[in-house]
Formats: structure tokens, C-alpha cells, sequence
């Protein structure tokens, strides 16, 4: 194989790949919250049915992810991930002609497509990344692309501001131009660095274990939050068949040769407590976009563009600290930068515990720097520990199973935080809270202040579980012989 790491500046083309993925990702997610109350409108939909608009596209990304990893590993990164972006531009296009003869699923339809290219693109970034970037300059390139989640956050509520007025199609149509672009410029410039296995086996049956257990537990989590008129019986035997089949698949993993997941990466002390805080993370701070929304537009009566434009702060603190922190994890480590993350995380999650209506912006303004400050110190470092820990030719599948625990811990942070803030409300103080603002009447208020207490609290104590198992220092007597077990086949693999 020959060694592309960092030469004639191909990191830098990797780089550009990547960071358009996620500038388009990150832009649409909050570009979409702008357009929902228009959406709703146009196609006819329900409070509960235009919450899937958002609500689906996690639900396949997640169940996918790990599967494109392992696809990746064994077929390679770079088809896949320009099959990602003509997926993605593609899913784009269709949402601009969903029709209210379907009342809005057909969108829902679409917005899988669109998911589906996510998850090739998502599954194979970061591997990419690792691959073109050396070891002491891995963190900086993470951090690279954090900018680019930051300034996703920041422009896509000026996007949606702009576009929505000009009809909520404009919303997933300005997608499209990127998508060309992008999948143009991948196609034409990237490599595969990494050397193929020889005889790739796939585990079929894993995989289709994986896909049923892993997408009735999720479907369940999200009912659960938005249950659209199903009986709790039907959520609950759809939990009982996710946590079948998601212990069957771990059980089936152990035993084959080529596991769809090879879950003995868990043996890595990094690996284990890497993938471990960023689900707990995720977790805590998964709810926490849609939380704000609700409290500036109930408690602060703002409308939707107000809201989201209110939230900038979060992602200006993302685009300054990411690449800052990536950089120093390169040449300071990365364990003090996540403890320190998830540290400060725990903190703003304590002081949103007590923010009210008569809260001043300004404060609220502290608390969100603070929160962007805490997510960019762990994401790169973090990210970094658990690339670092994995073998070359497995990377795609560590990414995936990362991402995916991420994704799990985004969704389960839905399901808890939900029912805890909306119990209580009308529909008509839910619409309120999360698609058109203006403000709720005083006894919803107070029944939603005290839900959103809870829910930041309860973030608060999982958090501190989080920090405190970054403080210890996982060194069983097998992992010296591990990492150097490891350093081998990474040297053989190169």
C-alpha cells in the first residue's frame, strides 16, 4: 500500500470532501426547524407527523451507519462515500415534490433516501480523515470539521430565514447544487489509502439480526416520545423485539468470523471508554437543540427565524474551539481535553437546570458558550481516541459503531426529555413550544418550566457518570499487551 498520509497535500483534499458533508448535513438539520411550521401547513400534516420529518432521518442513519462501516471496510471508502452524496442529492430533490395528497409521508419517504446517503457519507468521514491525516495531526483535521458542524449551526436558521419565505422546498432544493458539487469533486479526487481484504466475508445474518433488533428498538424510543396514535402495547412488544434482537445479534457477533461488528475492539481500554462517554454525552446533550427552541419560543415567546438565530452563539463557540482543541489533543493528549469537556458540559447542563422566563437573554447567551465551549473540548479528542485504537483495515467499522452509539444516546435523550416537558400540554401549547413561538398562557408555562428542570437535571446526573468514568484510567494488566498487539497489526496492516 502506498502511504498517502499527509503527502502533496491530499489531507487537505480529503478535508474539503468531508467538511462539505458536513456543512450540508449540519445546515439542513437546522435550516429544517425554520421551515417546519410551513411544512405543516403546506402538506397537511399533524404536530406528531412533521416531528418525523426530523425524527426519521436520525432513526435510519443510526441503523445504518454500522452496516456502511463494515461495507467500507471491506469494499472501500471512497464508492461509498460518493454513493453517499448522489443518495443524499438525490433524497434532496424528491422532498421538493411532496404532495398534501399524501399528508406529508410521502416526505417522510424521502427524507429515508436522503438519510440513507447520510449514513454512507457519515460512516465514512471520519475513516477518511484518519486515513489521509498522520497521527500528530489527526486532532486538527477533526477539529477542521467541526468548524464546519459549527458554521452548519450557525448559517442554516439564516438559510431557512431567507429561503422560507420563497416556499419550504427552497429548504431542501439549495441541497442539490452542493451535492453535484461534492459528489463531482469526490469522485475526481479522492483514493482509496487503505489495502482491501483479500477475501471479504459478510455476515449476513448479523447484519439482518442488526438492521430488525436495532430498528424496532428505535422506532419504539421514538413512538415512545411521539407515539401518533399507537397503543402502548404495540411500542412496548416493538421494545421486547429491538432487545431480542439486538442480544441475539451480540450473542451471534461472538461466535462468527467475520462479525458485521467485531466486538473484541471493545477490549481496548480507549476503544471501550472512547465510545462509552460519547454515548453518555450524546445522552445529555441530544435533546438539548430542541430544548432551547421549546424555551425561546414558550417561556420567550419568540418566533421560529428569532429562536434559531438565537442559538448562533452555540455554533460561532463551536467554530473557534474545535479546531483548538483538535490541534492541542495532537500535542497534548486527548483524555484531559474530554474530561474537561464533559466537566464544563456538566456544568451549563446544572445552570440550564434553573433557567425560567424571567431568565435575561444574556445569561442564557453564557450558558450556550459554555455548552458550545464543552461540546468542542470532547468531540475531536474524543473521536480521535477511538480512531487511534482501531486498526486500519477496521476504522470504518469503529467510526460506524461509534457513530451509531452517538446517534442511540441522541435518540434515547429525545425519548426521556420529551414526555418530561410536553406532559401536561395541550396541542395547541405544544405547536407553540416547537413549530410557530409567540408564547404560552401561565399554567402551561409553569408546567413546562418544571419539566424542563427535571429533564436538565436528570442530563446533569448522567453527565457526571460521564465525566467520571473519563477520570479513571482503564489500564487492566492485558491492556499494555493489547496496545501492542495492536501497534503490530496496524503495522502489518500498513
Amino acid at each position: 500500500m502506498t502511504d498517502d498520509k499527509g503527502k502533496n497535500g491530499y489531507e487537505w483534499t480529503v478535508l474539503s470532501v468531508t467538511t462539505i458533508g458536513v456543512l450540508m448535513a449540519t445546515m439542513q438539520s437546522s435550516a429544517l426547524l425554520i421551515a417546519l411550521p410551513d411544512i405543516m401547513g403546506s402538506l397537511q400534516m399533524g404536530l406528531f407527523t412533521v416531528m418525523w420529518v426530523l425524527l426519521i432521518y436520525m432513526l435510519i442513519t443510526t441503523a445504518m451507519v454500522p452496516l456502511f462501516g463494515r461495507l467500507a471496510d471491506m469494499y472501500g471508502r471512497k464508492n461509498l462515500y460518493v454513493l453517499g452524496f448522489v443518495v443524499f442529492t438525490l433524497g434532496s430533490l424528491l422532498c421538493v415534490f411532496a404532495s398534501p395528497s399524501y399528508g406529508g409521508y410521502d416526505l417522510i419517504a424521502y427524507r429515508m433516501v436522503q438519510a440513507t446517503g447520510g449514513a454512507l457519507m457519515m460512516a465514512n468521514g471520519t475513516p477518511m480523515v484518519v486515513d489521509a491525516f498522520r497521527s500528530h495531526r489527526l486532532g486538527l483535521g477533526l477539529g477542521i470539521n467541526g468548524i464546519a458542524a459549527g458554521a452548519g449551526l450557525v448559517l442554516g436558521p439564516v438559510v431557512g430565514g431567507v429561503l422560507a419565505p420563497y416556499g419550504w422546498q427552497w429548504i431542501f432544493l439549495y441541497n442539490v447544487p452542493f451535492g453535484i458539487f461534492g459528489t463531482i469533486w469526490a469522485y475526481a479526487r479522492l483514493r482509496e489509502p487503505a489495502d482491501l481484504p483479500k477475501s471479504p466475508g459478510f455476515d449476513r445474518w448479523g447484519c439482518a439480526t442488526f438492521l430488525i433488533g436495532m430498528t424496532s428498538l428505535l422506532l419504539a424510543i421514538s413512538l415512545y416520545a411521539f407515539p401518533m396514535g399507537l397503543s402502548m402495547d404495540i411500542i412496548y412488544a416493538m421494545f421486547g423485539l429491538g432487545i431480542a434482537g439486538v442480544l441475539l445479534f451480540i450473542w451471534m457477533e461472538l461466535k462468527v468470523r467475520t462479525p458485521m461488528i467485531d466486538l473484541h475492539l471493545f477490549r481496548h481500554p480507549d476503544f471501550a471508554v472512547g465510545c462509552t462517554t460519547s454515548f453518555l454525552n450524546s445522552l445529555t446533550r441530544g435533546a438539548m437543540l430542541f430544548l432551547l427552541i421549546f424555551f425561546l419560543q414558550g417561556p420567550y415567546g419568540q418566533d421560529p427565524l428569532t429562536a434559531g438565530l438565537s442559538l448562533i452563539p452555540m455554533g460561532l463557540t463551536l467554530i473557534v474551539v474545535a479546531p483548538l482543541s483538535g490541534r492541542a489533543a495532537d500535542h497534548r493528549g486527548a483524555r484531559l481535553l474530554t474530561i474537561a469537556g464533559l466537566g464544563l458540559s456538566s456544568v451549563s447542563l446544572l445552570a440550564y437546570a434553573f433557567i425560567d422566563h424571567l431568565t435575561p437573554f444574556w445569561w442564557l447567551v453564557v450558558l450556550m458558550l459554555i455548552s458550545g465551549a464543552a461540546s468542542s473540548l470532547f468531540m475531536s479528542p474524543n473521536s480521535k481516541t477511538v480512531m487511534d485504537a482501531a486498526p486500519p483495515n477496521q476504522r470504518g467499522i469503529a467510526s460506524g459503531t461509534r457513530m451509531m452509539l452517538q446517534n442511540v444516546g441522541s435518540m434515547l435523550s429525545m425519548a426521556v426529555a420529551m414526555p418530561m416537558v410536553l406532559t401536561g400540554l395541550s396541542t395547541e401549547d405544544m405547536a407553540k413550544l416547537f413549530l410557530y413561538g409567540g408564547g404560552i398562557g401561565s399554567e402551561a408555562l409553569a408546567t413546562f418550566e418544571s419539566g424542563l428542570h427535571e429533564a436538565f437535571l436528570l442530563f446533569f446526573a448522567i453527565s457526571l457518570v460521564a465525566f467520571a468514568i473519563s477520570l479513571l484510567k482503564f489500564r487492566p494488566a492485558g491492556a499494555a499487551a493489547d496496545r501492542e498487539a495492536g501497534a503490530q497489526q496496524m503495522g502489518r496492516a500498513t
